[in-house]
């Protein structure tokens, strides 16, 4: 297979994230949805971003494609979060996945400013988008309002490629 072309990767990248912003719409996803319940949600997570990129420059690319592989199975739901001897997470196309401390970190920062509030489908989906962001790339409005998946299969990544 032929490698994509450095003019190329930009435009697949768009399309990715075109994609998966679809897919969440479909969740009844909007802008300015924690606008009163935690109006500091994007500013906590692009901390806890910054700070592990700032660690770790190669957490940046980790983060897009954890985000990527949750949206893939099932939608952008989370499920890849989940623990269990079966799930996601411990599927062998995920078995290199990083950042799961970083969605951790944001997590109990907003379970303190905001307790029970923001879904991590949602602190996922902006990890995302402010690890491109970090690294130079182009910023997007996310919308808000996912629903966290309360199943995760292992079984259900037979369709990723391990990389």
């Amino acid at each position: 297979m032929e490698a994509l072309s450095p003019n190329r990767k930009p435009t697949l990248l768009v399309v990715l994230l075109a994609t998966l912003i679809t897919m969440a719409v479909g969740q009844g996803t909007r802008l300015g949805f924690y606008r009163t319940s935690c109006p500091r949600v994007e500013s906590i997570v692009q901390s806890a971003v910054q700070s592990a990129i700032r660690s770790n420059p190669a957490m940046a690319p980790g983060l897009l494609r954890m985000f990527f592989h949750d949206c893939f199975v099932n939608g952008c739901d989370a499920s890849i979060l989940l623990d269990g001897s079966s799930s996601e997470k411990t599927a062998p196309p995920n078995s290199l996945l990083r950042g799961f401390e970083v969605i951790d970190a944001a997590k109990t920062q907003l379970e303190t400013a905001c307790p029970g509030v923001v879904s991590c489908a949602d602190i996922l989906a902006l990890a995302a988008r402010d690890s491109v962001v970090q690294t130079g790339g182009t910023g997007w409005p996310v919308p808000l309002g996912r629903r966290d998946g309360l199943v995760s299969r292992a079984a259900d990544t037979a369709n990723l490629k391990p990389s």
